[in-house]
């Protein structure tokens, strides 16, 4: 592979965001030429920059131009066994090629690099691309198939519901948040002759209070609290509520005052 050296050497340094950097060690080795072969090994001290799929290194981390240039095509990224701690190797397909021991400062270091370098060939993204084309033709059948499959209609079920007021939920619109709950206007209380059905052997059960005043009605049993003025109507939540009857005279009274409301705005002109 031929490459234009300026071109090459303009791209490492330019402002051009890494993929990865970071010092590492390169092995060197070289060969002593005796009665026996010998193999000298040293590590050389290397700021490593890695944009796409081609990995420069310089002398030091300031250096104008890279020293040398690995490309990371048609190779593999693998941990190798290394008199140094935190070595890995990225060797080359094809027979004879060079390889190139690299060691890092640490564990997490290491293992970054290696997945870096695993991810920068091309041959990595045609296979992720690849995968993205397959879920993406996947998710357009699975679309056009609930398209094409008749849909549930939830209109007649949706009337029924609004036709029928005991199935409205209890707080359409709350006046005020307080505590998180919602809390009602105290103008118009629960009437009197309300009478609760008798159901559970002559004793009503109470409807079921929110989580956050359980505790405070077990703690508050017996004993008002202060400034709780008796003649202050039920709460729908408080345990005074007794029966049903109460619950939707009391909700009945927002949704009549909503209703004079929207009625005054429909004769104003003001929908």
């Amino acid at each position: 592979m031929k490459l234009n050296e300026r071109s090459v050497a303009h791209y490492a340094t330019c402002d051009s965001p890494a993929d990865h950097a970071g010092f590492l060690r390169k092995r060197v080795e070289r060969h002593h030429h005796h009665a026996h072969h010998h193999h000298a090994t040293s590590y050389q001290r290397r700021w490593f920059v890695l944009k796409g799929n081609l990995l420069f290194y310089f002398e030091e981390r300031e250096s104008r131009e890279p020293v040398g240039l690995v490309v990371l095509e048609g190779c593999t990224v693998e941990l190798c066994e290394a008199a140094e701690e935190f070595a890995f190797a990225i060797r080359f397909d094809d027979a004879g090629a060079r390889a190139y021991v690299l060691v890092a400062d640490g564990q997490a270091a290491m293992e970054a690099w290696v997945k870096a370098l695993s991810r920068a060939s091309f041959d990595y993204m045609r296979l992720v691309v690849r995968e993205l084309e397959k879920q993406l033709e996947e998710a357009c059948k699975s679309l056009a198939a609930c398209r094409k499959s008749p849909r549930r209609s939830s209109s007649s079920g949706r009337k029924r519901h609004l036709s029928n007021p005991a199935l409205l939920p209890l707080q359409e619109k709350p006046a005020v948040l307080e505590n998180g709950y919602s809390t009602w206007g105290s103008g118009g209380g629960v009437p009197e002759g309300a009478a609760c059905p008798d159901r559970d052997g002559g004793h009503a059960k109470p409807p079921p209070l929110p989580p956050r005043r359980r505790s405070a009605a077990g703690s508050a049993a017996g004993s008002p609290a202060p400034g709780f003025s008796l003649a202050m109507p039920e709460s729908p939540v408080s345990p005074e509520t007794t029966c049903f009857s109460k619950l939707h005279s009391w909700y009945g009274q927002e949704i009549a005052a909503l209703r004079r409301e929207w009625q005054e705005r429909q004769k104003r002109g003001h929908p």
